[in-house]
């Protein structure tokens, strides 16, 4: 049985985290991938990770969101996020972790990504400043209310939704609403350090390492954006959007620091446009 005194250990521990905002941030980060949240269990309960009793009134352990796992606070940390979804736990499109999402759908990519890139591509492709050119918010929202609540249903047409500006924005914001970003917060620094690269080709090549390192929606997601992307900047006569103008709009959509220092994320603006940038005019090489 799990003791009494070694519950009270961990628990000093997690208050040790706790008091560290770096370390209270990663914390944040893992539970929200891990789609885990404090959790009061009715009655006796045992972590489905360890096999030992939670101890406690309330808040006793966690317990995943996307497929109901329960578990003591400290193993939440070692329990891999390679649960199975349930669709029915899975309340909403925007805000879910991209790795839950696909998982639980099935599927290569995000459909929210799928189906705005085939909008797009089917009617907006030469619209002049194309996701440089802001949308009605309110209409944005209305967009992300109608994945949230239909899903793969959802009617993003020209009917409903003329100005494509509107579907290029909802994009835009499931990308920043990601808990962890399409370039992940473990594999940031390593993209910002290849970035700094001076040679071309050693950039290159530092670039595809580390995209080697994203997990497989990540990674799949991201090819098939900047495929995407590509096809954007064929059409520049008419939407005047060539890669760096692109980098620009998507380096900070796409990629976020894991401490939050505005500091930080002003330094690094530059070479999250060039990371963007490179992977948009190179994307048949590096994928």
């Amino acid at each position: 049985m799990f003791s009494r005194e070694l519950w009270l250990d961990n628990e000093k521990k997690c208050a040790v985290v706790r008091k560290s905002k770096p370390g209270r941030r990663r914390q944040e980060l893992l539970a929200v991938a891990l789609g885990v949240k404090v959790h009061t269990f009715r009655g006796p309960h045992w972590c489905e990770y360890c096999a030992n009793f939670m101890w406690g009134l309330i808040a006793q352990g966690v317990q995943c969101s996307d497929c109901g796992l329960n578990v003591h606070k400290q193993c939440s940390k070692h329990v891999p996020n390679d649960c199975q979804p349930d669709l029915k736990r899975i309340k909403k499109v925007y805000f879910c972790d991209l790795t839950t999402l696909v998982k639980a759908h099935n599927t290569q990519r995000p459909m929210v990504v799928d189906i705005c890139i085939r909008e797009i591509e089917a009617r907006g492709l030469k619209s002049e400043g194309l996701y440089r050119v802001s949308g009605f918010t309110e209409h944005i929202e209305d967009v992300k209310m109608a994945f949230d609540r239909d899903g793969e249903k959802a009617d993003i047409s020209a009917n409903i939704y003329p100005d494509i500006n509107i579907i290029t924005g909802a994009l835009k914001l499931y990308f920043r609403d990601l808990p962890i970003p399409v370039i992940t917060y473990d594999t940031y620094s390593k993209f910002i350090e290849a970035a700094k690269i001076l040679n071309a080709d050693e950039r290159l090549e530092a670039v595809h390492d580390v995209l080697m390192l994203l997990p497989p929606a990540h990674y799949e997601t991201l090819r098939y954006l900047m495929i995407h992307l590509k096809k954007v900047t064929m059409n520049e006569k008419d939407n005047f959007m060539n890669a760096e103008n692109l980098g620009i709009v998507f380096g900070p959509t796409l990629m976020r620091p894991p401490e939050d220092s505005t500091l930080t994320t002003l330094h690094d603006m530059r070479y999250q446009k060039l990371i963007v940038q490179i992977l948009i005019e190179n994307e048949d090489v590096l994928f």
